[in-house]
């Protein structure tokens, strides 16, 4: 939903307890970044639209705080954003404990689901959480039910200290 207006993506989002589908997404220096490099450690994704609206930059933030008191994990923030901007913000908000990533020239969005295929947010990516346990399994995932609202925070937290 986006603001109570039916929105749909492409598909549903990768089930728990299977493997997360692997992918390569463009850090903020245009480097390719891999699933894999993370192989070992906790992974949670954060999947949102952009980080140039108020409630993206709020999980962003969010993660940013929790991702340095969580042992043996790393938070990646995912957009369609080009890495331009996902830079230019991280800079200027002091982002520092997460990952940004870019979906710009990927098909990520489409291997998890996530990419909007109608409305005006069409080809962005919807607001999801998906946590990765160190074996690279799903541990734990959340589409949010309204693209306005916050994702559980506590619940993706919780995922990785269990």
């Amino acid at each position: 939903m986006l603001k109570g207006t039916p929105v749909r993506t492409y598909a549903k989002l990768p089930e728990v307890n299977k493997p997360a589908p692997k992918f390569t997404l463009t850090d903020v220096n245009m480097n390719d970044q891999s699933l894999d490099a993370y192989k070992g450690r906790y992974v949670i994704l954060n999947i949102f639209p952009s980080v140039d609206t108020g409630v993206c930059s709020a999980s962003v933030h969010h993660f940013n705080e929790e991702a340095g008191n969580l042992p043996n994990t790393v938070v990646l923030c995912i957009s369609k954003d080009l890495p331009f901007a996902q830079k230019r913000f991280c800079g200027a908000e002091g982002i520092d404990n997460v990952v940004m990533l870019s979906d710009f020239r990927s098909d990520f969005g489409w291997n998890y689901g996530v990419e909007m295929i109608e409305s005006s947010m069409k080809g962005l990516l919807s607001r999801a959480v998906v946590v990765i346990d160190p074996s690279g399994n799903i541990i734990y995932e959340e589409q949010v039910p309204d693209i306005s609202q916050e994702p559980n925070y506590a619940a993706a937290i919780q995922a990785v200290k269990s």
